[in-house]
């Protein structure tokens, strides 16, 4: 059998566009949580940040059982939403999303969070004698300069997101050309027997991976020439007017 030819992309397609939807979710809801944690006082921080990193450390199956138990079509919340709005929240592929975001986030919440932690306040200070305002700070002074931190949260938000599989399982399941996922087809692949069709899978998504991983290695390589450069520019600047 020659895998090139009868190879269906759509697990690929339907796991690129799941991943990329919650990564933009998970990256404004990650840095909208991280900067309100790294202000909020040490007791309450230390309580938000073990429930907003709990699905961490949770078995992804975990996880999608919990959402199973709100969501599900016959729990309160998922009843109200096939109801209302006639939106079902299992077995269909938009369910992943959901599914990607609650797994992937902890990990754009803790690098962001990190980054903002280490943000020099004399910046921000510099800017509050000047009548800059704190939204104006926020986007101006604190995010360039910490874009590394929350690119690379991104970036590992979009492959966790990429790769989940246990929650999605639970949640979607696998129905090929509808719910089908890289990960999920890999494990019907090899449960039906098909270990070529599943190395083939395997492969692809070990390149996807490693595309990912470079581009962020390169992103941190430039962003590190660029704060070199402008240092060394600040410190020539000094040294002329020191003279």
């Amino acid at each position: 059998m020659n895998v090139r030819t009868t190879m269906d992309w759509y697990p690929l397609y339907n796991s690129v566009r799941i991943a990329a939807v919650s990564t933009v979710a998970v990256y404004f809801l990650g840095i909208f949580l991280a900067n309100v944690v790294a202000k909020a006082p040490r007791l309450v921080k230390g309580v938000l940040d073990v429930i907003l990193t709990l699905p961490l450390v949770l078995p992804p199956t975990v996880v999608g059982y919990l959402l199973l138990v709100v969501f599900g079509p016959k729990r309160v919340l998922g009843a109200w939403l096939l109801e209302t709005f006639s939106i079902k929240m299992t077995m269909v592929w938009y369910a992943a999303i959901l599914a990607t975001i609650v797994v992937s986030f902890p990990l754009m919440y803790r690098t962001t969070r990190g980054a903002f932690e280490s943000f020099d306040e004399n910046l921000a200070d510099a800017a509050r004698t000047l009548g800059r305002s704190e939204t104006w700070i926020f986007w101006h002074v604190k995010m360039p300069y910490c874009q590394q931190g929350i690119v690379a949260g991104a970036v590992l938000a979009f492959a966790r997101a990429l790769g989940e599989y246990g929650a999605t399982a639970m949640l979607c399941g696998y129905t090929p050309g509808s719910t089908a996922t890289v990960s999920t087809t890999v494990y019907q692949l090899w449960r039906t027997g098909d270990d070529a069709g599943a190395l083939a899978w395997v492969m692809v998504n070990l390149a996807i991976s490693a595309v990912v991983l470079l581009a962020m290695n390169w992103f941190e390589g430039r962003s590190k020439e660029k704060r070199a450069t402008a240092g060394a520019g600040r410190n020539t600047a000094a040294a002329g007017g020191a003279r």
